[in-house]
C-alpha cells in the first residue's frame, strides 16, 4: 500500500515529503490511519542525530499521536477496524520480570528493544528499508504497530488533543504521579516550561501542590505555565538564589525538563534535605551531571523516569477522562495545527520556542 510520508533522509537536514510503501498488519499488528502527530522534542534530537534511540536514515519520524484502525492481522483480539486509538510509546509484553513488577515501562520482552531501535520492517523508500521513530513514525497517512501500543479512545475525543497523551502529557503528569508520587501540600519547582514541562505542572496541580514555581530562560513561557497552573514564575539567571527568596530550605520536589546536565545539577541543589529531584527530560549521552554529593547524605533523592513512567493502558485512559471532565487543559497545549506538507515549518517552530506543541493534522 503506497501513502506519503515525512522522511528524514540525512541528519540536519529538512525532511522530504515522500511516497513510500507500507507492508499489511502482519499476526499482532495493526494498521492505523494517523489523525494527528505531535513535533516533541525527541523528533528534533533525531534530526540532529542525537537520539539515542534513532540509527542512520532514511528514517520517518513522530511518535505521538492518535488515529483509527484501518486493518488488523491475524490474532489480533483488543481492538477492530473502525476503532479510535491513540498509540502508545511501548506495548508491554506482560509476561517479562519488570512487567510482572508493574513496571511496564521497562519491559524487557524480546519485542521491545527492536521496536524502539525502529520496529520490523514495515516501510520502504523506492525497494529500501526505511526505519520509524520509536516503531511508529506518525509523519506519515498510516503506520503498523503492535496491537498492544493500541489504546482505544471514545470515537468523538478530537485526536489533535488525544495525540498529546502520548508522550508530552503522560510523561510530565506521569513524573509526579508515578514517579515523584507528589502529595497535597507539597512545595514544586518545574524547570523548563516547554511542551513537556507544563504538564509536569499540570500534574503538580492534579497532585494538589500549594506552591507551583515554573522556571525558563524564556519569558514568554512563563506566561504559559501560569495558565496552566504556576504560582510563581522565575526568568532562570540564579536558580538556587532565586528560588531562596521563595522557599526557604528549599523545595519539597523539583522537575528538570530540559535534560541539561548543569541544569539538572541546579535543580538537585534546591530541593530541601530528604526533598526530591527527577530528571524528566531526556540527557545528551555520555554528559556526566556533576552533583554535590553532600546533598545526597542529607536524605535528599535523585530520580529519572522514562516516559513518565507509565503504564499505557492504565494511564492513557485516566488521562483522557480528566481532559474531558475539564481537569486537564490539552486544547491550550496546541499553539498551531499543521498539514504534513508543512513539517518543516513545524520543526522550526518548536525549535525557536515560540510554541507549546505543534500537531500535524491529517
Amino acid at each position: 500500500m503506497l501513502m506519503r510520508a515525512a522522511v528524514l533522509t540525512r541528519f540536519h537536514a529538512p525532511m522530504e515529503i515522500r511516497e513510500v510503501e507500507i507492508a499489511d498488519p502482519g499476526p499482532g499488528e495493526v494498521r492505523v490511519r494517523i489523525k494527528a502527530s505531535g513535533v516533541c522534542g525527541s523528533d528534533l534530537k533525531a534530526i540532529d542525530g542525537r537520539s539515542p534511540v534513532a540509527s542512520r536514515p532514511p528514517y520517518i519520524l513522530g511518535h505521538e499521536s492518535a488515529g483509527i484502525v484501518e486493518s488488523a492481522g491475524t490474532g489480533v483480539t483488543t481492538v477492530k477496524p473502525g476503532d479510535h486509538v491513540i498509540i502508545a510509546m511501548n506495548g508491554p509484553c506482560g509476561r517479562c520480570r519488570p512487567c510482572g513488577a508493574g513496571h511496564f515501562h521497562l519491559c524487557s520482552g524480546p519485542a521491545r528493544l527492536p521496536t524502539i531501535m525502529g520496529g520490523p520492517p514495515r516501510v520502504t523508500l523506492d525497494g529500501q528499508e526505511t526505519r520509524r521513530f520509536i516503531g511508529i513514525g506518525s509523519f506519515a497517512e498510516y503506520t503498523v504497530v503492535a496491537e498492544t501500543m493500541c489504546v482505544r479512545i471514545a470515537a468523538d475525543a478530537p485526536s489533535a488533543a488525544m495525540c498529546l497523551l502520548a508522550c508530552g502529557v503522560v510523561t510530565g503528569v506521569g513524573a509526579v504521579t508515578n514517579v515523584a508520587k507528589v502529595p497535597p501540600g507539597a512545595t514544586v519547582l518545574v524547570v523548563g516550561c516547554g511542551g513537556v514541562g507544563l504538564n509536569v505542572i499540570q500534574g503538580a496541580v492534579l497532585a494538589g501542590a500549594t506552591t507551583i514555581i515554573a522556571a525558563d530562560v524564556a519569558e514568554p513561557k512563563l506566561k504559559l505555565a501560569e495558565r496552566f497552573g504556576a504560582t510563581h514564575t522565575l526568568l532562570a539567571t540564579d536558580l538556587p538564589g532565586q528560588v531562596g527568596e521563595l522557599v526557604k530550605g528549599g523545595v519539597d520536589y523539583a522537575f528538570d525538563a530540559t535534560g541539561a546536565p548543569g541544569v539538572l545539577s541546579q535543580t538537585f541543589a534546591v530541593t530541601r534535605p530528604g526533598g526530591t529531584a527527577v530528571m524528566v527530560g531526556s540527557p545528551p549521552q555520555g554528559h556526566p551531571a556533576q552533583i554535590d554529593t553532600g546533598l545526597l547524605f542529607a536524605s535528599r533523592r535523585l530520580m529519572g523516569t522514562q516516559g513518565g513512567d507509565a503504564a499505557p493502558h492504565r494511564d492513557l485512559p485516566m488521562l483522557a477522562a480528566q481532559y474531558l471532565r475539564g481537569r486537564l487543559d490539552l486544547d491550550g497545549l496546541i499553539t498551531e495545527r499543521l498539514p504534513l506538507d508543512q513539517i518543516n515549518e513545524a520543526v522550526d517552530h518548536v525549535r525557536q520556542g515560540t510554541v507549546a506543541r505543534t500537531v500535524i493534522t491529517f
